[in-house]
Order: C-alpha cells, then structure tokens, then sequence
C-alpha cells in the first residue's frame, strides 16, 4: 500500500518515464491516459482531465470535464514493456470539477458498498477463477478462429500447447505483484484457466483488470488472441469468471461453521444473492452472446445452492477452516467487475440485514434432474432481453447503482438486444460485435 510519497520516489530511482492511468467505462471495458513521469506528481494533486462525453455511458456533452486521480496503492510496473523507460500502470478514482465523486464510477461503486459491509463488522475476501480461449493471430495480430490446440480439461503437452502462455502470464502477474493460485486447460480446445488468490474486494478487482490485460499482452508477444468472450465458439464450453467469496465477522470465517453447518451470516448472504441474482443478471452476463453459456458445459442455468454440486449456480467447496466460502458460478468475464461485485455483495449484505431464510439446498444433478425438479426453480434469464426487463424494474439496482447509471446502461442495452434479434446470422453477429474487443 504505497504513499503517494513513495510513490513518486519509486517512479525517480527507478527509470520510469511514462504512467499510464487507468479506469473502465460503465461496460467494463479499460481505458487509459498515458502521461509523463515527471507529471505524475501534478496528477495526484490536481487530477488529470478527460473528455467524459466521448467515454459510453459517461456525460453529456455539456458537462463533459472529469478528472482522473491515481490511486497511489494500484502502482505496478508493466514487465512486458522495455527494461529502459519503464511504464507503470495506476488504476485511478473519477471526480467531477468540484472535487465530488463521479456518480457513475464503478470504482466509487464498490468503495461504496464495502464500507457499508465493514460498518457493520464483515471483511470480505474474493477471489476470481477466470476462463480465455487462446486463438491464433494473423500476420497483422488480427484473431483468426483457430485456437491454439485441441486440448481438454488438465490435459498436458502436446495436447496442451499453452503451458508456455500460461507460465509466462503467471509470472508477469508475479512481478505486478498479483499472486496467482492455479492454472491450466480448461475443457474447451485452446481453453485456460488461471485462478488467483484472496483479497480485498477493490484490490481484487484492479487486480481482475490487470489480469485481463496480462494475459492478452503475453498472448500477442506469442502470436496469438486472448479473448473474453463468454461463448466464443458454439459448440465448446463458454469461457466463465467464477467469484469465490468468504467474509469474517469478528475475525471468524462465517463460512468454516463447526461442524459443517453455516452461521447465520453467512446463510443470509446466500439467500440475498438467491433473491437478487435474476435482477442483477444483466450486470453479471451484459452480452447477448453471454445467454449462450448459460445452462451448458456447466454453466448454471437455475437459481439454486448446494455443497459442492458444479451444477448449482451456488456451490459451497468442501474446503475448511479459512478457505471455506461460496463460489459464484454465473458470471463471465466480460462485465464491469467494479459494478457486478458492487451488486453481488449488496445483495448478500439485504439478505443478512432483513434475515432472509435460506432455501433448501438442491442436492440433485440439474444438467441432468427430471423436469419435475427444473419446474419448481427459478431459472437465470434466458437471454438479453429477459435480463434488461428484470434489471429495469429492480428497485434493489436502482439503490445501489444510482438512476443514472441504470437508465444509461439499459439504453445501451436494449439497443444491442434489439440489433442482435434483427441479426439474421446470430454467429456473424456475435463474431462481428464482440470477438475482437472482449
């Protein structure tokens, strides 16, 4: 957790020239202003400015002056640019002229929502599970829709033909100073999965960002595509962002209830995501192409928890003592992960405030359970559209992300939703929308 003094020392005996400050519109995805070193201390002080209107979802042309201040605990050092003239990378706040916070920041968001998760005594810790598909790149780096091998789930050289990637993506997060847990191919030909620790919210999902941007960096520099792309080829697996979450109250783990029953706490959490999953749906899979993975390749389709069971939308691992949590099985990674997580732990945070009781777990195989086991659940929206309606009439979204910000992001929504039911080639559509840029 740097000072801002420190900082500014770092960046002088350590030869960087440039700083890129970073930050993401209201659909997740990154942007960036690049500045000199030696105007970084200016920035701290005084922000950095930038034209809001031109940023989706952001202002009006009227009021289009925001400023970007880097938050000195986000300093990491880019290991993939040059050794002379280095580049750091800071993810920063958004603030209007008058010095207030931008409404519409989902950084802001989640700020937002963790202080009231510590006011009233809960720590939370997350950490992130994160499929790609690794494509090969033409003679421009543009993506091809050949993937790098046909390997399948924890298969090793040859089939596996991404070690290499992987080990090089895991040690650049290493020198961010991003610890990752695991990695290896998932199921899907030219799939992987790299898991990363536990943190604090916030810092879990800067690091997310970072991560994103590691892994298609390190993709580019082997001549191949990294794309987030929830369902990027339709007869394979889709490409999941699964968020494991565990929380203390009192320094304990309110999931690592002895004898293998569960606080309070923690089954009012559960039951708050249950009861707000439908209605914040469209922040967790935002992409008409996201409402292909659900209900496939283990991906839930249903409103439902159990222990263990990959077939629930919530599962609780068998793990014990401090790695005892909930794992979040819906999300992909094309979100906004500031506004999704936001959404997530407030609804966790209604269910214990208002004692919500925890339905019964749902200890059956749903890929598979006869429909008089389906027919009593309700199911995850089936598609964009579904999920915009839900959204839309949500009192409970409307709260935490503001009026604005809803009205804004369903706009741009329905207007997607409404050119992907005019497609007549759903798979162009999706190619041509989304391939390239998630």
């Amino acid at each position: 957790m740097y000072t801002t003094a420190e900082v500014l020392k770092f960046v002088q005996e350590n030869d960087v020239k440039f700083v890129r400050l970073t930050f993401c519109d209201i659909f997740g995805l990154q942007k960036n202003v690049s500045i000199m070193a030696d105007q970084l201390e200016a920035a701290f002080a005084e922000g950095v400015g930038f034209d809001a209107y031109a940023v989706s979802g952001f202002r009006e042309v009227t009021e289009s002056d925001l400023f970007l201040f880097p938050d000195p605990s986000t300093l990491t050092v880019l290991p993939w640019r040059p050794g002379s003239g280095r580049v750091a990378r800071f993810y920063c706040d958004i603030k209007t002229p008058d010095g207030s916070e931008f409404i519409n920041d989902g950084r802001c968001l989640l700020k937002r929502v963790v202080k009231r998760a510590e006011d009233l005594g809960y720590i939370f810790q997350i950490g992130t599970e994160c499929e790609f598909y690794l494509f090969k790149a033409d003679e421009n780096g543009q993506p091809t829709g050949e993937t790098l091998d046909n390997g399948g789930y924890l298969d090793i050289s040859p089939l596996d033909r991404g070690e290499d990637v992987r080990r090089e993506i895991c040690l650049a997060l290493e020198q961010m100073g991003i610890n990752p847990k695991g990695s290896y191919h998932e199921q899907g030909p030219g799939q992987n999965e790299i898991d990363c620790r536990y943190s604090e919210p916030l810092v879990c999902v800067d690091n997310f960002q970072i991560f994103k941007s590691a892994v298609k960096a390190v993709a580019a520099r082997h001549g191949l595509f990294a794309s987030f792309m929830p369902k990027p080829i339709p007869d394979a697996p889709g490409s999941g962002l699964r968020i494991n979450i565990s929380f203390t109250h009192n320094g304990q783990n309110v999931f690592g209830h002895a004898n293998g029953g569960h606080a309070k706490a923690a089954e009012g959490f559960i039951a708050g995501v249950l009861a707000k999953i439908p209605e914040i749906t469209l922040f967790l899979n935002p992409l008409a192409n996201s409402y292909e993975r659900l209900g496939k390749f283990e991906a839930p389709k249903y409103v439902s928890w159990s222990h263990q069971n990959r077939s629930q939308l919530i599962r609780i691992p068998a793990d014990s003592g401090k790695n005892s949590r909930m794992e979040l099985r819906s999300p992909d990674p094309s979100l906004n992960p500031y506004i999704a997580l936001a959404l997530i732990l407030a609804a966790g945070l209604d269910g214990i405030e208002n004692n919500l009781p925890l339905p019964p777990a749902t200890n059956v195989n749903l890929f598979t359970a006869d429909k008089s086991v389906t027919d009593t659940l309700t199911a995850l929206p089936e598609s964009l559209s579904q999920a915009i309606v839900l959204a839309q009439a949500s009192e409970f979204v409307k709260g935490i992300i503001g009026e604005e910000l809803l009205c804004k992001f369903i706009d741009a929504k329905q207007k997607e939703a409404a050119e992907f039911v005019a497609a007549t080639n759903k798979i162009e559509f999706y190619k041509a929308r989304y391939f390239a840029v998630t």
